[in-house]
């Protein structure tokens, strides 16, 4: 049997579903191949739902309701699945945020903490140092009381200011460092006076020399000069007392402490 002649317009047509089939090839090979349905959630999602449920739910216009918990599995399941992702590092910062904000000090200092020591070139850890001074001075107790976590947050602070003197967070700590040197040196000034209402006068002495050689500048040295000065003329150290009212009628002119002290030296009167 013969085969039918090819006509012209048989070939026009041969030759545009020649191209036709070339043009939809070549889309094919171009066009992004769609993720399939069980692919599990990129990094970049994950970080992001995290950073969605710690924006909160809001269900008052001063209130908002955060599920923490969520947010931090979240955030966790960026450091399980993508560990050497830059979603990661920042998975870890919003974790040690979510136990700060969820008031769970103790979990967010040991996240804060953890971060310079496994990222010490990151330009975060200025802000993890701060941090880690912010958890301890939320468990600041009274001056009366024990002072550890004080101290704590006093260590991070000075670390801060000497290691990234030049940060937005050292600046901020400035501030914070004053309020809590002013409370360990009233602390000292509490301890001193406790031993003066009981007439253990060179115990007080003891305390009120810590207080200025420790925490001089901050609003206490007047008191503590007066109160040791005290101490010594019960001790009938009247030298020593005399030389030290003087100190405090040189530099503290026409403060009340002034007038305290020119009543307790007889040249003064």
């Amino acid at each position: 049997m013969s085969s039918s002649p090819v006509t012209p317009i048989t070939s026009v047509r041969l030759a545009l579903a020649a191209v036709l089939a070339a043009a939809g090839l070549a889309c094919a090979t171009t066009e992004s191949v769609p993720v399939a349905a069980g692919d599990p959630p990129s990094a970049e999602d994950l970080y992001l739902r995290g950073v969605e449920i710690l924006e909160g739910q809001r269900l008052a216009p001063l209130w908002r309701h955060v599920n923490y918990k969520a947010a931090i599995e979240a955030f966790q399941e960026v450091i399980d699945n993508y560990p050497y992702s830059d979603y990661a590092v920042m998975a870890e910062l919003k974790i040690a945020d979510a136990y700060f904000d969820d008031k769970r000090y103790e979990e967010a200092l040991s996240y804060y903490q953890d971060f310079p020591e496994l990222h010490p070139n990151h330009e975060r850890v200025p802000y993890t140092v701060l941090r880690s001074a912010l958890c301890h001075y939320e468990r600041v107790r009274a001056p009366n009381r024990d002072q550890r976590p004080t101290r704590e947050a006093l260590t991070q602070l000075d670390r801060l200011m000497s290691t990234y003197p030049y940060t937005p967070e050292a600046e901020q700590a400035e501030a914070l460092w004053r309020e809590l040197r002013t409370r360990l040196g009233r602390s000292v000034m509490l301890i001193a006076d406790f031993y003066m209402e009981r007439e253990e006068y060179q115990s007080a002495a003891d305390r009120y020399r810590s207080l200025l050689n420790e925490f001089p500048g901050l609003g206490l040295d007047a008191q503590a000069l007066y109160k040791l000065g005290v101490c010594y003329t019960k001790m009938e150290l009247n030298d020593e007392a005399e030389r030290i009212f003087q100190v405090i009628l040189d530099n503290y002119e026409g403060t009340k402490v002034a007038d305290a002290a020119a009543d307790l030296i007889p040249a003064a009167q």
